[in-house]
């Protein structure tokens, strides 16, 4: 946990839980982190060792973007006084800056198209324009992708990367061998996946019922994210039909016009609306259409849980990414499962790849950082056999990760559940072991973070 002295150092957040102790759990006996005074000026783009890049406040050198610059690394700035690890930067100001997105800055033409009448007037033809059309546009809105320097792509991990440095920190003044935490997943699972629907047409609406026969002759259960106006109507049956089939079911705004987030008062005029289709749905998760979204507005919305943040959003409308691929608290209480694999409407019809090879490195990679596989595929964009085809092969991917790899296959309420009975659980000590107390604890797992080398291992007894 952060801590505070008045001579030496400075920390404006000692009142709420550290975002490393909220991470991993472990017992609140560990040697803390205090921030140096001698913190200050703008925000700026650093790193820590050589996999972290963050933003914020530092002691050290900064830089306005990473494109074409090699960023000051501020370990060399840390030093231990006593048990206690004081950084160049506070942890925590880092870490929220990079998950709510705030170190984006959008410039040139592309402000100018979010900004100007281009953008209402796209919305407007977008549920009449071809699919061949809206491709040619979004081709050319997205046509510098590639050359993004940040987030890194196709995963970014800049976040995980940050707090496992802080745990080597952690552990290195503990003087302890190995430092026990409650391991990130129920049971011991190595990481989790979900598949999300969203339903953006009538013929989606129309395809779901034979979507979830395929998805079960994988043993996958899946969430539908429905819009509850003007797209298609959504009768009773249907989302009866939905539950009978054991799927759940989301708000997927509310009329998909692409202007949820355009201003405040906008946004809190149709979360009233909103949260009325959430009570009637019995919905407890949400998805932003067009994945537009803002950290700090989310709070207004009556959920448990959000579906609306990319971890690396290089080809959607809004640019950005969270930079990380666990679950995470937003603003306000909501429980961020963020999309840590690009789209299907992407990767067929910007991308123009109809493979998974691409999902595979994806997947590869998240299981590797024990995160949340996460994949939206719409059922409106499945229809046709080749695509369709494609997502088979995704989905026996998904079943052969799950038994081979130890993955927890499941939907985004389980996950959404466990990440706030975790949240509560703690960990304490048992005479010569460890034991978690709290709801949901006897699905949960002691892991031990372990050096290997200057590097972090987990272990389990």
């Amino acid at each position: 946990m952060i801590v505070s002295s008045p001579e030496r150092i400075v920390n404006p957040t000692s009142t709420r839980r550290s975002r490393i102790l909220e991470h991993y759990r472990y017992a609140e006996t560990v040697p803390g982190f205090s921030v140096s005074q001698s913190i200050g000026g703008p925000n700026g783009f650093f790193r820590v060792g050589p996999s972290a890049v963050c933003y914020g406040q530092s002691a050290g050198a900064v830089r306005p973007t990473v494109n074409g610059h090699a960023l000051f690394d501020a370990s060399p700035d840390v030093r231990n006084e006593g048990s206690t690890v004081v950084l160049p930067f506070d942890p925590d100001e880092v870490l929220d800056n990079l998950r709510y997105e705030r170190y984006v800055s959008v410039s040139g033409w592309h402000a100018w198209v979010q900004e100007s009448w281009i953008r209402d007037f796209y919305y407007s033809l977008r549920p009449i324009l071809p699919v061949s059309m809206r491709k040619l546009l979004q081709k050319a809105y997205l046509r510098d992708w590639d050359a993004i320097r940040f987030p890194n792509w196709p995963v970014d991990r800049s976040v995980d990367y940050l707090f496992e440095r802080l745990l080597v920190l952690a552990v290195r003044a503990s003087g302890m061998d190995r430092l026990p935490f409650i391991w990130f997943w129920p049971d011991g699972y190595q990481a989790c996946a979900i598949v999300t629907h969203d339903v953006e047409t009538a013929v989606g609406r129309d395809f779901s019922e034979q979507l979830i026969t395929i998805d079960d002759e994988y043993g996958i259960k899946s969430s539908f994210q429905i819009v509850p106006e003007e797209r298609y109507s959504v009768p009773p049956a249907y989302l009866q039909m939905l539950r009978d089939r054991g799927c759940e079911i989301n708000v997927h705004g509310l009329n998909h016009d692409g202007n949820l987030f355009r201003d405040r008062k906008t946004f809190l005029d149709k979360a009233k609306q909103i949260n009325a289709y959430a009570l009637r749905f019995g919905a407890r998760g949400f998805r932003s259409p067009i994945l537009y979204r803002n950290a700090d507005w989310f709070q207004d919305l009556d959920f448990s849980y959000d579906m609306s943040v990319p971890n690396v959003a290089r080809l959607e409308p809004q640019r950005g990414g969270c930079c990380t691929v666990m679950p995470y608290f937003l603003p306000g209480g909501l429980t961020e499962l963020p999309i840590t694999a690009t789209e299907d409407y992407t990767l067929f019809h910007i991308l123009k790849d109809y493979s998974t090879v691409l999902w595979k490195q994806q997947m590869g990679m998240i299981r590797d950082g024990h995160g949340l596989i996460h994949f939206i595929i719409h059922p409106d964009y499945v229809v046709d056999s080749h695509a369709l085809d494609v997502y088979k092969a995704l989905l026996q991917e998904i079943n052969r990760l799950a038994s081979d790899s130890d993955v927890w296959m499941t939907q985004p309420g389980a996950v959404d559940r466990w990440w706030r009975n975790r949240a509560e659980m703690n960990l304490v000590p048992d005479g010569r072991n460890w034991r978690i107390e709290g709801e949901g604890s006897e699905d949960a797992k002691v892991a031990y973070a372990c050096l290997d080398g200057d590097r972090l291992a987990y272990e389990f007894d």
